[in-house]
Formats: structure tokens, sequence, C-alpha cells
């Protein structure tokens, strides 16, 4: 029996919804991605879920499960689509997964192993996510660390000894590049990717599912790893 699964992204400057038939035991078919364009997503999200669904002849009624990304990313876009999926589950009481945007990064290395998963934070730092794919274990992912770091702890971070990763992965193109050039001579491949968007996110909401991994719309948080402007700056109150 399959079940019709919607997935959401809104971390970055450009997000996507997806619908995807997903069935026990199998991957998830994506039905079709609808991208978001602009950064506006409080104003286009909740009518282009909507829009997406009766194109393809259903209703949220439908919908049996979610999928969202996390974070990291924009604080304000995170919000938005989270809050939105929060609100369709809780409405119609089926469960979410919650699903990190390093993980999906960590997904496009181009062999199984140890990976360092990269995404731009700005102020010169970097997301890093230690992750794990294991090619026997039908290329489940398992998560060591996600941190905030500078570039001088990437560095320290990808040398390690013998047996840990050397494989760092990032969708920006100028991270790619100012690492290529850092780790030219230690052995550590730079792979460049696309910025996966709701399709990755759906299957791996999917796989989630299926293992119980999963959180009740109360407990949907964003995994922001970096605190917000107004948190960092904010003075203790008197």
């Amino acid at each position: 029996m399959s079940q019709l699964l919607l997935a959401v992204d809104t971390s970055g400057k450009q997000g996507s919804i997806a619908l995807a038939e997903c069935r026990e035991g199998e991957n998830c078919a994506v039905i079709e991605v609808i991208p978001l364009t602009g950064g506006a997503f409080s104003a286009q999200l909740v009518p282009q879920i909507a829009a997406l669904l009766g194109k393809h002849g259903y209703s949220k009624s439908d919908l049996g499960a979610f999928a969202v990304a996390s974070g990291p990313g924009s604080f304000t876009g995170l919000r938005v689509g989270l809050a939105a999926i929060q609100a369709l589950a809780e409405a119609l009481q089926k469960p979410i997964a919650a699903i990190s945007m390093l993980e999906a990064v960590a997904c496009g290395a181009p062999k199984p192993g140890r990976v360092l998963a990269m995404l731009d934070a700005g102020r010169g730092d970097v997301y890093a996510g230690d992750y794990e794919t294991d090619s026997q274990d039908s290329g489940r992912i398992r998560m060591h660390s996600e941190r905030l770091l500078s570039k001088e702890e990437v560095v320290r971070e990808a040398e390690f000894p013998e047996g840990k990763f050397k494989v760092v992965v990032t969708a920006d193109a100028a991270l790619a590049e100012r690492f290529r050039d850092l780790f030219r001579s230690s052995g550590v491949l730079v792979e460049r990717i696309e910025y996966p968007n709701s399709a990755v996110i759906a299957r791996l909401g999917w796989e989630r599912l299926q293992r119980g991994q999963t959180v009740r719309p109360e407990e949907l948080d964003a995994n922001y790893i970096r605190r917000a402007d107004a948190e960092i700056f904010s003075k203790p109150a008197p």
C-alpha cells in the first residue's frame, strides 16, 4: 500500500516542494517538484502546496506523511516551512520526518564512507556535518556530528589520520574552489554537487519514516546550529 508524502525545503534562497508516492520497503517515486523562488516563501508556500495537490487530483486529506528540511539555513525561511508542515501534520494527525540539509548534501558524496558535508554559514564560517554512508546497508547514512566551523577548523577536521574521511562535499561553488586549493596536496577529494532539493528531502524522509524516526508537530524545531543575530547580540536583561 502506498502513501502520499509531501516534502518541503525553505532553508535557502531558493526552496522547493515535492509530492511523492511511497511504498514500504521501496524508494519514493517523486510525482513532481515545484520550485519556490525569490525567498518570499511565506506568500508562496501554502498556495503552492494546494496547487500541487490539486494538479494531481489530491487534497490535503490524502497526505499520509511529511518530510521537511529542518536546517541549517535561513532563520526566516526555515520558520516558514516548519510552521506550514507543523500545522498540516497537526490538523491531519500524520507523522513528520525532519531532515538536516547537511545530511542531504552528504548523500551526494561520490562514494560511500566517511564524508564532511559543508554549507556556507557566512562570516567566513561553514556549517559542517561529519557523516558516514554504509554501502552494505542500502546507502544508509549516519551522523557523527554537525557543527559551525571556521576555515581553519575545517582543514583540521578533514586532515584526519588514516581511517577517517577523505571526501568533502558541498553545493557551494565558492566553498568547493576554496577547499580544493587548501587540500590540493593532502589527498582529500572536494566534490561540488547540485544543491539538494525537496526530492532528496522526500527520499531521506521516507527512509526515516519507515524506521519510525519521526517527530510530533509540537516537537518539530529548526536545526539552526548557529544562533540568530538577535540572540547573539542581545544584551542580558538587567
